[in-house]
């Protein structure tokens, strides 16, 4: 399908490094109105299944029963077929609302989960170079009044770590603290003016969650997306927010599995492009994994540990309905290394670029302090 690498590009210019990515159209509010939440797909998705390339003519001998999924799904641009769990995901793609990048990795080239993550959490160019994060370090670059980020997890992932203001909240299955309780802890605090800060913006942050049916329970992908908006939308809440998804390693019956985290997964965003209401025009959201799959299925119905994968991008105002990217085939001399999809983009690139689109910031300053020594 070499004939077909560039029918997925638009008329305009490049912005994202070296690749043939056009520039991604946002709406013109104030940085001030603009959020963006990063979804973190740990355990290596399978780009392959997600946005399929039904269209090359080697995928079918590749995947086997996993492209049975496609037989009636509609084409993209006449190679690509969203996988059919993405029902809403479709109908956003279908409105502009959703796009996506693919053939992409970060700048790591092995396949173990913990280094490939810490690569793309962090920012840096190898494992472990840095201990902040990248999400942290764009925080850093809005302005003061308003830079502030917010992880739905247990504890604040390494993405969101560093000098600048973030939090994380993961709601309790305790039962609720009585407020005078609260009253009386917080007098503990009053002489420590460093401890009676952040009590107060604990107490801050718990007081945008209550009230939210069901937010308890974090196993629901709808109850995360919802709680996610829910912290974005209020007027003193985070400007950015990073929410962590599971069970991607799909090694076996990948058909079963794959499906299942992608309704989540699209679960997920729709209960928060719900909730972000009016904001969802001036939202930006980042779907990404630490590497791919392997592009031909293995004895267990499943895929191994691989290198490019697919990067998805959702927005009120993103101007998007299009798979962008270099495509590298699937024929045997077009994998990387005889076994994997080869990336033609940068993970970095897409990340840096479209967060200075959205933000309007300086696309070399943001991609020089996300991403330092690329």
């Amino acid at each position: 399908m070499k004939t077909n690498r560039r029918n997925m590009l638009g008329g305009s210019a490049a912005v994202i490094g070296a690749s043939m990515l056009p520039k991604v159209a946002f709406a013109a509010g104030g940085i001030g109105s603009k959020r963006l939440v990063f979804v973190l797909q740990r355990g290596a998705a399978d780009g392959l299944g997600i946005i399929a390339p039904v269209g090359d003519p080697s995928y079918a001998g590749l995947r086997g029963m996993l492209a049975e999924d496609y037989a009636d799904a509609p084409l993209i641009g006449g190679l690509f077929a969203l996988h059919p769990a993405l029902e809403r995901s479709a109908a956003m793609f279908a409105s502009g609302e959703m796009m996506a990048v693919h053939a992409v990795a970060s700048t790591y080239r092995d396949r173990s989960h913990f280094d490939g993550q810490n690569v793309l959490e962090s920012g840096g160019t190898r494992p472990y170079e840095r201990k902040d994060g990248w999400l942290n370090r764009l925080v850093g670059m809005l302005p003061d009044a308003q830079a502030s980020g917010i992880a739905i997890a247990q504890s604040i992932p390494l993405a969101l770590q560093g000098s600048h203001k973030a939090g994380s909240y993961a709601p309790s299955r305790l039962p609720i603290a009585a407020d005078d309780y609260m009253r009386r802890v917080g007098q503990l605090y009053m002489g420590d003016e460093r401890l009676h800060m952040l009590w107060e913006e604990s107490l801050a942050t718990r007081a945008m969650a209550e009230g939210m049916e069901g937010s308890g329970n974090m196993r629901q992908a709808a109850d995360v997306g919802a709680l996610a908006a829910r912290m974005l939308a209020s007027e003193d809440g985070a400007r950015i927010a990073m929410i962590e998804t599971n069970g991607w390693d799909t090694h076996n019956r990948q058909r079963q599995r794959l499906g299942r985290e992608l309704r989540n997964l699209d679960t997920l965003i729709d209960a928060l492009r719900t909730g972000m209401g009016d904001l969802w025009a001036d939202t930006l959201v980042i779907v990404a994994t630490e590497f791919g799959r392997t592009a031909s299925i293995n004895g267990t119905n499943g895929t191994d540990h691989g290198t490019g994968s697919a990067t998805l991008l959702y927005g009120g105002s993103l101007g998007g309905g299009k798979v962008l990217g270099d495509w590298p085939g699937l024929r045997q001399s077009d994998l990387y290394q005889a076994r994997d999809l080869k990336p033609t983009s940068a993970m970095e690139d897409v990340i840096a670029s479209t967060s200075a689109s959205h933000f309007t910031l300086d696309p070399e300053l943001v991609r020089e302090t996300l991403f330092p020594g690329r």
